[in-house]
């Protein structure tokens, strides 16, 4: 038996330990038919959370659901045969303190909004009474300070007993399964709730930023009790029961209860340890029984399982300075070189996330990237969706290892002083049976519209931001990965899908808003609660929108009506470039205006360029397969891209696999194509060149504030000649925010050019020499080594609109940065 595929719910196999909890000893297991429903089909039918109230059979109303009319008063332990006690010994026999049967049949049907008003320990007349849950159960014992007395079994597996005592004493409870010794265990269902009713407001409210703390599986001691406590949000639910392999699937002893208006079921379960797989059984208004994944699990079954695992963390983070120098840190004015990966295929060899941290950080550090992107690391069932269709979304992937050891490399990288973004999907989620799709048998976390629920590009629905609740669970895990995983940034994708209801659906296919347009409004205010609550809540912490519309302010502050992103993706910088890098030279002239026109709109929002694993996919190529030209122009033409990418206004972001200039696409069960670099492969150190300025670029940029200092203001930026189309050249100046220029010169033209004459910025108080920092043409990046070898001096020759000037040599296919000497 496995948890990949719980077993039919009639017969099981039930071992002797069954709800004995996790430290019980196995025993060999017996075969046991579940006993059916209590009654003969009487039962009442199954209402709202505290809209039904048990009664007195003659009419009055009962303190406690069997009511006075259940019997009168009887000593603790008088009525029925001395029966065999634990271990040989004997116990007396209480008197059955009993529920009426449609009481009973509701509960072990999994249909009782309060098992906890029937079970545990409860004042009635004449004592207390004890009621205990425990199908396949032969005996039921309670053990008190008096010894050991025996209940009796009513039907359906519910045991009674009526001990003469004004209050419930302490008690444990000595359960015997067939063929198995007596268990003592504790009784869950004398636990009070676990959430608090500040809890339950704030979740209500939709303003609970810290909903995981609430919800979810939790390890904790409540009255002394060491035990699991568990809380699920399934507001249309007629009945919860939890269920896992501590229960071999079967949750008809562990019902959960129903904790108001809130639409939260709660259970305590004694004894339950961390490593306990388990789910949701879901009992919906039609009928249906659903097992379900927890939402708010933070770890999960390896795939193909589907399981949540209770875990706790006991790690203890290294990063304060780090911390401490991030919350400091304007990411606007400051370097942001990012290496986009796929933790499962970036390095195959290493399949854990710690593995991983001995050595990305290492190979980032030798590169000189400040960020590293993950592909989305939220649990997901398919590993072909790379991440983008979530089912667990506040547990890292179990395939690399458990929350903690994403935690480890989180703080490696920390430590080796490089940030850490994560790609976060709250667009979309997949259909799956036992994810968040109709979770409590009602669309809950999607739209109750199926036209505005499905999404057409992916088979897989949205998410309905209008719902409060459903906008807590987003919002709460943006935060939740910010400040319990220490990431430093969360780029968000697809937003573009969100913001539109017209989002790839033909006409009729959708339903205007209030106002008769097609925005998304609640979409765009979650989107602008998001960002709000992430930065108030976490300083330094940067968000990314992958939004490729020209939607207003998706980067201005949400106090001025923006979206409130800190940077957004610049796709139409990255398509229009590479549909010109795309074009032999000799037509490039035709297309100039590709490379030219970001700057147009290069400060409408705040950018980072991208290079990203979508553009080297599906057929588009590699980036150094997308150039024209034979294997060393397509070098060349690769080179001297990274290098106007580097020079041009915005952070960069380059996907793995492209600092070395492979020439496939990415596979994500193959990796990128490390073997390039071996030392028997031909080209090797043609790649390695490439691999060598990509290091060379980020440590220079590092090194030159005028390449980021003013990346978002028109002031650290100045065409040189932008209109140069026949040559197929571009020149511009960066400026830092002190006014230290930095020049670059693109010559997208496989012709050398010498005595070309570029203008330069006065130097006040200077020699006015100049030097060449970088050169992508150079023979240790694999180029032809055509270079300016010595500094050049400006003279008073106006022009570019400059009144300084200097001939410069210009490589083939090549990019040159100079710098003040």
């Amino acid at each position: 038996m496995t948890p990949l595929d719980p077993p039919g719910r009639t017969t099981r196999t039930v071992p002797a330990t069954f709800l004995a909890g996790p430290d019980a000893p196995q025993r060999e297991p017996a075969t046991v038919r579940q006993a059916g429903p209590a009654g003969t089909g009487t039962a009442g039918g199954p209402g709202p959370a505290g809209a039904e109230t048990a009664t007195d059979p003659a009419g009055g109303a009962a303190d406690d659901p069997a009511g006075p009319g259940s019997g009168p008063a009887a000593p603790a332990a008088t009525a029925g045969p001395a029966a065999p006690g634990p271990a040989g010994a004997s116990a007396l026999r209480l008197p059955e303190a009993p529920l009426p049967p449609g009481e009973v049949d509701r509960l072990v049907r999994g249909q009782h909004h309060d098992p906890h008003a029937l079970l545990g320990a409860h004042p009635v007349h004449g004592g207390t009474a004890i009621r205990v849950l425990r199908p396949f159960a032969e005996r039921v014992l309670v053990e008190t300070g008096q010894g050991p007395v025996e209940l009796t079994h009513q039907q359906g597996g519910l045991f009674t007993g009526l001990l003469a005592a004004p209050e419930a004493p302490d008690y444990r409870l000595l359960v015997n399964y067939p063929g198995g010794e007596p268990i003592r265990q504790h009784d869950g269902y004398r636990i009070p709730p676990t959430l608090g009713e500040l809890d339950l407001h704030l979740i209500s409210e939709g303003r609970h930023e810290q909903l995981w703390r609430a919800l979810g599986s939790h390890v904790r001691t409540v009255d002394g009790v060491s035990g699991t406590a568990f809380a699920v949000w399934a507001p249309n639910a007629v009945g919860v029961r939890l269920i896992g392999d501590f229960n071999h699937w079967d949750g008809t002893g562990h019902p959960m209860r129903s904790l108001g208006s809130s639409g939260v079921w709660e259970l305590f379960v004694p004894d339950l340890a961390e490593g306990t797989r388990y789910k949701y059984e879901i009992h919906t208004r039609h009928g249906r029984v659903q097992d379900k994944a927890d939402p708010l699990a933070r770890a999960a079954q390896v795939p193909p399982g589907t399981a949540s695992v209770v875990t706790s963390s006991s790690y203890r983070w290294e990063d304060g300075e780090w911390m401490a120098r991030r919350a400091r840190t304007a990411h606007h004015r400051a370097p942001m070189s990012v290496y986009e990966l796929h933790l499962a295929s970036w390095r195959p060899d290493l399949t854990s996330y710690r593995a991983i941290a001995a050595e990305l950080p290492r190979y980032l550090t030798e590169l000189n990237f400040t960020h590293v992107e993950f592909m989305p690391v939220m649990e997901h069932p398919f590993g072909g969706s790379w991440g983008y269709q979530v089912s667990g979304y506040y547990a890292p992937t179990s395939r690399l290892g458990g929350p903690d050891d994403f935690r480890f490399l989180v703080d490696a990288l920390h430590r080796h002083g490089i940030g850490v973004i994560v790609d976060w999907v709250p667009a979309h989620f997949p259909k799956d049976d036992f994810a968040l799709a109709r979770f409590d048998g009602e669309p809950l976390y999607e739209p109750a519209d199926p036209q505005r629920a499905e999404h057409p590009d992916w088979g897989t629905l949205e998410f309905d931001y209008g719902r409060t609740e459903v906008r807590n669970f987003l919002v709460a895990n943006a935060v939740y990965w910010c400040e319990e995983f220490h990431v430093d940034g969360l780029r968000v994708d697809a937003v573009a899908s969100m913001l539109y209801l017209d989002y790839s659906r033909d006409s009729g296919a959708w339903t205007p808003n209030r106002f008769g347009g097609r925005e998304n409004l609640d979409a765009a205010a979650f989107l602008q609660e998001m960002n709000a609550t992430v930065y108030r809540r976490c300083p330094g912490v940067i968000t990314v929108a992958e939004e490729s519309t020209a939607w207003d302010g998706v980067t201005r502050p949400t106090d001025r009506g923006g979206l409130g992103f800190g940077l957004k993706w610049n796709m139409g910088w990255m398509h229009d470039s590479l549909v010109y890098m795309g074009k032999e030279p000799v037509h490039r002239k035709y297309h100039h205006n590709e490379i030219t026109f970001s700057m147009v709109y290069a400060y409408s929002e705040n950018y980072i360029l991208p290079i990203s694993h979508d553009e080297v996919v599906h057929g588009k190529q590699a980036l150094v397969s997308k150039m024209p030209g034979d294997w060393w122009q397509q070098r060349a033409n690769h080179r001297a891209y990274l290098g106007f990418m580097w020079a041009h206004p915005g952070k960069q972001l380059l996907f793995m696999g492209q600092e070395f200039a492979q020439g496939s696409e990415w596979d994500h069960e193959q990796g990128p194509q490390w073997w390039v670099l071996d030392e028997q492969w031909p080209a090797r150190e043609e790649h390695l060149g490439v691999r060598r300025l990509v290091g060379d670029l980020n440590r220079h940029y590092l090194a030159t504030p005028a390449l980021w200092e003013q990346d978002t203001v028109p002031a650290g930026f100045r065409w040189l000649d932008g209109g140069a189309a026949e040559d197929n050249l571009l020149s511009f100046v960066r400026y830092a925010a002190d006014g230290t220029p930095l020049v670059a010169v693109c010559n997208f033209s496989p012709v050398v050019r010498h005595g070309h004459r570029v203008g330069l910025p006065e130097l006040p108080g200077r020699d006015q020499l100049w030097e060449e920092v970088l050169n992508t043409d150079a023979l240790v990046y694999g180029g032809g080594g055509i270079a300016n070898s010595r500094p050049v001096k400006a003279e008073p020759v106006g022009w570019n609109d400059q009144p300084r000037s200097t001939e410069v040599v210009l490589p083939p296919l090549a990019t040159l940065w100079l710098r003040p000497a």
